[in-house]
């Protein structure tokens, strides 16, 4: 009997209903794959390859459920290629020499092989050699797939006669995507039970498979047989996901309630209660991007410089859930919350710049005074721009007298800094500084 599937892997027309789900909705064109643009979109580097049919051996590396044994079958396929797959828990070195003999003889007929190898990091540095050979020849083309990082699992000559695509984890709305096509595909799917099925149901599925489709269709497949017939209900999502589900309307009243509390919480320094406000959006299913940037808001709304390492809290917060996603991300968001909970408050500057803006709004827009214009020119020069400017750095305490306000302005405060945190220190400076100007210009001293 033949080691190979002749040609590559036929289409699935009647896919047997007692397979799992996740093996019957497996793509098997590039067009059905969901995922990994990065490397398969218009124009990116596999894609590129697989369309002019340039394809050399390459190594998938990604976590479980990406789609790396997929993405292989579908290359064979695109390739018209003899498929071998491998399980490098199953197969030794008598199995590899075996199946290159084979492969070595294709290749003298004009056929292509290519081999799959799922776990290659568990094949040992001898079995890994065995292929060197005949990938050398070109005898075959070696598609390695592996969740370890291949610099450490993969010998190194190998290595450098593949090359080597990243696959990510799947968005919760790739995710979404393949849920959904599995209840309306009849053929492979859930179609023909026409169940109806929740958005906000699909979504918490798709959160709780962190990013593995595999992971997504057995708990919708499993959430579907414990439901009744024709209805996806909340206690069946929550005994296949083996955890309560918070349902709400990401756009509707609740989603506003909950980020209204724990921003208050925030403000009132309750650090306990924005910690349970922002479990509970977690929880729900709650756009972390979207938490991120609230916290960012609160830390320059009722924080600012009463603590400005707030921001930068906040802002590292923000950069950890867009590079980490779900769920070490969410760590980072409970860390900025509390920073945020227990940092001193003020809004002096965000209630400064309301005031600035109040008299942009009803005072007339005066012309820059001339001595706070760049004279870049001779002309500009000589019709006095810049003239009586005073550099700060050429004093003794860089403290020019020089206003800066318009006229009309002249004199006028926006600033009043508390004296909670930072900011305390902040006041003394400021005070200090009108201190300096008002003996400068002899003036009563300022308050």
């Amino acid at each position: 009997m033949s080691l190979f599937e002749t040609g590559p892997p036929p289409p699935k027309c009647l896919p047997d209903k007692d397979r799992p789900l996740a093996d019957r909705m497996r793509p098997e064109t590039l067009d059905e794959f969901v995922g990994q643009e990065h490397i398969l979109g218009p124009g990116k580097p596999l894609r590129v390859q697989l369309e002019r049919d340039q394809l050399g051996s390459i190594i998938l590396w990604g976590p479980p459920g990406s789609g790396k044994t997929t993405l292989a079958r579908i290359i064979a396929r695109m390739t018209r290629s003899d498929f071998v797959p491998f399980s490098a828990v199953l197969s030794g070195i008598k199995e590899v020499k075996a199946v290159m003999a084979e492969a070595e003889r294709n290749r003298k007929l004009g056929r292509r092989t290519l081999v799959f190898v799922d776990e290659i990091h568990r094949f040992n540095k001898a079995q890994q050699d065995a292929f060197l050979p005949y990938v050398e020849r070109g005898d075959i083309t070696l598609i390695g797939a592996t969740t370890e990082n291949p610099s450490f699992e993969v010998i190194s000559a190998l290595l450098s006669r593949s090359k080597v695509y990243m696959l990510r984890p799947l968005t919760t709305d790739e995710i979404m995507i393949l849920l959904k096509r599995a209840l309306q595909d009849r053929e492979r799917g859930l179609g023909e039970l026409e169940i109806e099925a929740p958005e906000e149901l699909l979504r918490q599925i798709a959160i709780y498979a962190n990013g593995d489709a595999r992971v997504a269709y057995n708990t919708l497949e499993a959430a579907v047989a414990a439901s009744p017939p024709g209805r996806l209900t909340p206690e069946a999502v929550e005994a296949a996901i083996q955890r309560k589900v918070l349902l709400y309307d990401k756009a509707g009243e609740e989603h506003y309630n909950l980020i209204s509390a724990l921003h208050k919480s925030v403000r009132s320094s309750d650090v306990d209660a924005a910690l349970y406000w922002l479990a509970r959006m977690l929880e729900a299913g709650e756009d972390r991007l979207y938490i991120a940037r609230r916290l960012i808001r609160m830390a320059i709304e009722d924080i600012g410089m009463a603590d400005p390492r707030a921001l930068e809290q906040a802002v590292a917060a923000m950069q950890a859930v867009h590079f980490l996603g779900i769920p070490e991300g969410d760590q980072a968001l409970a860390q900025a919350t509390i920073y945020l909970a227990l940092a001193p408050k003020s809004d002096a500057a965000y209630q400064a710049l309301n005031r600035a803006r109040s008299d942009v709004q009803q005072t007339i827009a005066e012309p820059v005074p001339l001595h706070l214009r760049n004279p870049v020119t001779a002309a500009m020069r000589e019709w006095g721009y810049g003239e009586g400017y005073q550099h700060a750095h050429d004093l003794p305490d860089a403290l020019p007298d020089m206003p800066c306000l318009p006229p009309s302005l002249e004199g006028r405060r926006y600033y009043f800094p508390t004296d909670r945190g930072l900011e305390k220190k902040i006041a003394e400076r400021l005070a200090e500084i009108l201190r300096a100007r008002s003996k400068k210009a002899g003036d009563p001293p300022a308050t």
